[in-house]
């Protein structure tokens, strides 16, 4: 028996919900999940996947007959997933002309055909036009499912042909339980749910060993930049890390740091343990200046994940400077 994807323990109710419709057969043909990093919206769609494919569904997949064994394999000829190609950060046309082409096919198990498209905001303007009449007149038992964090950033013709499903932070309770059950301590469950903003597979993420000696590394590097270190030399020790990450932390500090100086609630702060280092910054520098680099941290995350910075290290020394400049101004 195939172990296949089930809802996480947050989403039970909306899972019984769509059972419910797929049982009725009044579930939309076009689904859209959009909820931020870390909230499950994959397992939910995965859970989705699977029991669509089942040939003998309960309340998830069965687990044993033809559909769930080839999707445990890897490979089920009803299934599609569209994902920007390797190298690339969008989805172009010639994936969707595959799935128009797929979904003029018969079934081949009788059943549904799926369609995964993730993320949804990466196609591009051909792309996203090219998808509408498949959205449009997708025939008997088709089923898209498309994921996205920012929804907004999908053409409007596009969102209006699904049915969205807005996947918000899960209730502390559940959230906790899990997280402590997965990381096999409640106190940590506590502590890196909160950094991650209450988003329980984000948190378990940003727990992961590699990821905690980023966060780390980059406290450190913070704390020596207060000392007087050269930011140049800070950069150069951070390099082995992604730049991406390391924007993350940063851009997730700043917002804390700015909220620390605007009210000075430590009970606000996501991350209690750099409340030093806010303290320092708060004393030295306006909150109009930390705004400023806040815009500048999120402008150049977004260069890195749309590819468009050709220097990953020059982004980084540039950044550390001017935290520095703020730190000890």
């Amino acid at each position: 028996m195939a172990l296949m994807p089930r809802p996480l323990p947050w989403q039970h109710e909306l899972w019984r919900g769509l059972v419910a419709r797929q049982d009725a057969g009044r579930l939309p043909h076009a689904l859209l999940l959009a909820g931020v990093p870390g909230v499950g919206g994959e397992a939910l769609a995965e859970a989705l996947v699977a029991r669509s494919l089942c040939q003998s569904p309960g309340e998830v997949a069965c687990g044993e007959c033809h559909g769930c064994a080839m999707l445990a394999s890897g490979y089920h000829p009803d299934l599609l997933r569209v994902s920007p190609a390797e190298k690339s950060r969008l989805i172009r046309i010639d994936a969707i002309r595959e799935v128009n082409a797929f979904v003029t096919q018969t079934a081949q198990q009788g059943g549904y055909r799926v369609i995964v498209l993730a993320p949804a905001e990466a196609m591009n303007l051909a792309a996203a036009n090219a998808l509408l009449k498949s959205l449009e007149e997708p025939g008997g038992r088709t089923l898209f499912i498309l994921l996205a964090e920012v929804p907004s950033r999908i053409l409007p013709t596009i969102r209006s042909r699904c049915q969205q499903l807005a996947l918000g932070l899960p209730a502390p309770a559940p959230a906790r339980e899990w997280l402590g059950r997965e990381l096999g301590d409640p106190q940590q469950a506590d502590f890196w749910l909160r950094v991650a903003g209450g988003a329980p597979l984000l948190a378990r993420s940003l727990a992961a060993p590699e990821s905690r000696t980023l966060r780390q590394d980059l406290h450190e590097a913070f704390d020596a930049l207060v000392r007087g270190a050269e930011p140049v030399a800070e950069a150069s020790r951070l390099g082995g890390h992604p730049l991406e990450q390391l924007l993350w932390y940063g851009i997730d500090w700043l917002e804390d740091l700015i909220r620390f100086g605007l009210s000075g609630d430590e009970r606000r702060l996501r991350n209690p343990d750099l409340l030093a280092l806010y303290r320092q910054a708060v004393k030295n520098a306006r909150v109009q200046d930390w705004f400023r680099l806040l815009d500048y941290a999120r402008e150049q995350r977004r260069l890195v994940a749309s590819g468009g910075n050709p220097n990953p290290q020059l982004a980084l020394e540039a950044w550390l400077i001017r935290w520095s400049a703020l730190l000890r101004s």
